[in-house]
């Protein structure tokens, strides 16, 4: 039978629990033992589709086309797997399947209540992924901090699985220290509050991972184990990392895993933490900075910058500057401010390459295609994300093909030149206001054309890439782009879809359709965010 370990938040938000779960699963899997993970968020939404990025944070997109949580990101990077719809619940879509159920008489009639229907429909769902994946360990991260209403249901289906499995749940805590700065003690009542919330929900923390920008000293983990009821070797320091990668070494130097076996009375099959030790040293190495750039919209809220809403995208940054020992120094770039004034452009020849990603609506459109003309008039590196590619398709219509009234149906409904134009499958959708989960979503495979960016890149003809969009390439205006010199590099197979676009002499103009951040891994850099990074080294030695 699998194993479950839970891991919720203390304090506040934003401490590091889905890291921590991560990792937790990454020093399980490197001592022998299959991992899942599973992610509760506790919203009425039924995925995380529908929500504005600079609120939630970057919309993660899995193989099958689940709109999820950037957690499971972290947990498909952490372990290296592909993970699924099951690999994720909301409040949204735990009730939505007890009602269909309702609906479908399958409670036999009988009234259907809140406790103990959403909580053991909760367990059945955590079940169900053990059943499929037969991993040894499944890991729940709830969502949330301990002591709102909003996770209460789900800390109860962990109360009442620890209760149906009582040698087969462990309670990981993860909880904030802090030092406030007028008196230089860290102080831990914060976490002992936490604690007795989580045993007002029934459930006692059996490791507490003390989150700080310091090393918990002696004192405070013995306090913490008396107040908290663990043991002094369960409290375990989970000081402020440099990378989040550091966090599986940290925690195993702790011996945070052997706690865990002890506490199932199992033992380690092996040990392979090594390649991932090798990897922070590489990063820790990596001190030659090359500077990076993204253009977009979603990083401003108030006076402070996010950079959640392109988490995978920064992640790939790194992973493939790592792999060239350097040190990625990333800026965001706001797009608006180049609509206001031309002249701001020209601090785009500070980096040495730049990306514009994903995103939705007008706003801040136009002062992306005014950065793409730049970038490709001065040969800038310049790697294009699915709406990125969108863009630089329309730049290119417009100030190369001569079509000046190019734009997207996105923007512009009654467009003149529609160069980018939505999907046939998506017209009624929209009229219909059916926007939830409805997007081209999930893997499709591309086929390259020998000789290109792409296909030099991932060094095979046909690829498989994960996509969220509503709007494609106008088809009618292939000839006249590819007339011109627009390279179109991949194609779709299944529905003559253009993925890839690309310009021959030019240090690296690439820009695609699909997200290629998502599948980047750590110690396995996505071939394109390498060769871009790559250009971009390449025109710093050049031009510095």
């Amino acid at each position: 039978m699998a194993k479950y370990i839970f891991v919720a938040g203390g304090v506040m938000s934003g401490i590091g629990k889905g890291i921590s779960t991560a990792s937790i699963g990454k020093i399980l899997k490197a001592k022998g033992f299959k991992v899942s993970a599973i992610k509760i968020d506790p919203y009425i939404n039924v995925d995380a589709g529908t929500m504005n990025p600079v609120e939630h944070g970057e919309v993660f997109v899995t193989d099958d086309g689940l709109e999820c949580d950037q957690d499971v990101g972290n947990y498909e990077r952490f372990l290296d797997l592909s993970l699924t719809e099951d690999n994720y619940l909301t409040t949204g879509r735990v009730y939505q399947t007890v009602i269909q159920k309702e609906r479908n008489l399958e409670y036999n009639g009988r009234c259907v209540e809140v406790v103990p229907d959403i909580p053991n429909e909760v367990i059945n769902k955590i079940e169900t992924l053990a059943e499929k994946t037969r991993a040894d360990f499944i890991l729940i991260e709830i969502g949330g901090t301990v002591g709102e209403y909003q996770n209460l249901l789900f800390l109860e289906a962990a109360r009442l699985l620890k209760l149906k499995n009582p040698k087969g749940v462990v309670f990981v805590l993860v909880s904030y220290l802090p030092v406030p700065g007028m008196l230089g003690e860290m102080k831990t009542k914060p976490t002992q509050m936490a604690s007795r919330l989580l045993n007002e929900a029934g459930i006692q923390p059996d490791i507490i991972l003390a989150r700080s920008s310091h090393l918990l000293d002696e004192p405070r983990k013995r306090k913490l184990s008396i107040f908290c009821n663990v043991a002094p070797e369960d409290v375990i320091s989970a000081v402020d990392a440099k990378s989040i990668y550091e966090v599986p070494v940290v925690y195993a130097e702790a011996k945070l895993g052997n706690r865990i076996l002890e506490k199932f009375e199992m033992d380690p099959k092996k040990n392979e933490m090594a390649m991932w030790e090798e990897f922070t040293k590489k990063i820790e190495k990596s001190t030659d900075p090359i500077q990076i750039g993204i253009v977009g919209k979603y990083f401003e809220s108030g006076k402070f910058t996010l950079m959640d809403s392109y988490i995978s995208v920064i992640e790939s940054i790194k992973h493939a500057c790592w792999h060239y020992e350097r040190a990625p120094e990333i800026t965001w770039l706001s797009a608006e401010k180049y609509e206001e004034n031309a002249k701001n452009l020209e601090e785009l020849k500070q980096y040495d390459g730049i990306i514009v990603p994903g995103g939705f609506g007008n706003r801040g459109t136009e002062g992306k295609i005014k950065a793409i003309k730049f970038l490709r008039e001065n040969k800038i590196p310049f790697f294009g994300l699915c709406l990125g590619m969108q863009l630089a398709t329309i730049e290119f219509a417009r100030n190369v093909c001569g079509l000046k009234n190019a734009s997207s149906t996105e923007f512009d409904p009654n467009c003149q030149e529609p160069v980018i134009d939505v999907m046939a499958g998506q017209k009624d959708l929209i009229k219909e206001k059916k926007y939830g989960g409805t997007m081209r979503l999930g893997a499709y495979n591309c086929d390259l054309k020998a000789d290109t960016r792409a296909f030099n890149a991932y060094k095979g003809k046909t690829i498989s890439e994960r996509h969220r969009h509503r709007y494609e390439l106008n088809n009618k205006y292939r000839p006249v782009l590819e007339k011109k010199g627009l390279v179109l590099a991949g194609i779709n197979p299944e529905n003559d879809l253009v993925e890839i676009v690309e310009l021959k002499d030019h240090p690296f103009f690439v820009a695609v359709q699909f997200h290629p951040e998502f599948k980047s891994r750590p110690l396995i850099p996505h071939p394109l965010f390498r060769e871009f990074v790559g250009a971009a080294i390449e025109s710093r030695t050049r031009l510095r």
